[in-house]
């Protein structure tokens, strides 16, 4: 959240249910110097609406990734982006990579991953 922010993006807004994690995570804005630029909430993150999100960042293990990919494709407008740290969306393509390893990010246009999808569900037989 607080690279996000230095990037520009804002709002900056990470959501956590562990308090542990959201302790840390408020602990290292503040130790950074961007308390009060970016926000941590106490939210589930399956609760949270994201249609109103352009820019969305998740780090996330890989068994959650298809549940998540249809509630990103159900609430994400077409303009938005969906960076994944460490494990990609199993059944999208990305629009662009960055690193390699336990350090490689993907990042996916959600306009190119609805067209994708549009595309398979065309070609498949009913």
């Amino acid at each position: 959240v607080v690279e996000a922010y230095k990037q520009g993006l804002r709002p900056a807004v990470g959501y956590e249910l562990n308090p542990w994690l959201l302790c840390l995570s408020n602990y290292r804005a503040w130790k950074a110097g961007y308390r009060g630029k970016v926000s941590f909430l106490k939210k589930d993150l399956w609760k949270v609406n994201l249609s109103d999100c352009y820019n969305v960042i998740v780090f996330l293990a890989p068994s959650v990734k298809p549940p998540l990919a249809a509630k990103l494709l159900a609430e994400l407008p077409d303009e938005a982006r969906v960076v994944a740290g460490r494990f990609p969306f199993p059944s999208w393509t990305p629009t662009s990579t960055l690193g390699q390893g336990l350090e490689q990010a993907w990042a996916y246009d959600m306009k190119e991953v609805r067209r994708a999808a549009q595309s398979n569900a065309e070609g498949s037989p009913v």
